[in-house]
């Protein structure tokens, strides 16, 4: 039986977006972001985050110290009762390093993961403040949920009217888990 998964963007979704965070001291999470990730997993959805990096492809930061940042996220969630399953990312950006199929909107980072883990998209959902993230969770074929935290607000004009829209990652984990098909 496959794996449900919750994708979920970073910045702006999970922690304050204060623009190219890449070391823990700069993390700061969106208030009832911890919170949800454990009623997610508590619901038995695989957390992964889904991530443009364009700081690497700027030359800001590393990939290396992205991921020890990460490491160190994990560790926090995980003293809260969570834990995140896989950190996907793309270190590209198209003025640097070109094209790829990686970079969101484009949904390559989803595909890889529900190769990784066997995930069923059809009982998926993507989490997102931005056009891009709901794009490529669209093409990915998983449900996609816009929240109005980070860029939400602004890039609400950009996306269908269907899509549903919540608040905060917070009320957008209450959705999914009210929303299971059981």
């Amino acid at each position: 039986m496959s794996n449900r998964a919750v994708f979920l963007d970073r910045d702006g979704t999970l922690n304050i977006d204060k623009g190219y965070v890449h070391r823990i001291e700069d993390w700061e999470w969106i208030p009832g972001a911890m919170e949800a990730m454990v009623a997610l997993k508590n619901a038995g959805f695989l957390l992964i985050v889904i991530t443009n990096q364009a700081g690497i492809a700027r030359g800001y930061y590393d990939e290396n110290a992205m991921n020890i940042m990460h490491s160190k996220v994990n560790e926090e969630l995980k003293s809260h009762g969570a834990t995140i399953d896989g950190f996907y990312h793309c270190p590209h950006h198209p003025d640097f390093s070109g094209a790829c199929e990686c970079r969101k909107p484009n949904p390559g980072l989803l595909f890889k993961a529900m190769r990784d883990f066997d995930i069923d998209r059809n009982h998926s959902w993507m989490i997102g403040d931005k056009a891009s993230d709901i794009q490529a969770g669209l093409s990915a074929g998983v449900s996609p949920i816009l929240i109005l935290t980070g860029y939400g607000q602004t890039e609400s004009t950009q996306v269908k009217n269907d899509v549903i829209r919540c608040e905060d990652i917070h009320a957008a984990s209450h959705y999914i888990i009210t929303h299971i098909a059981l």
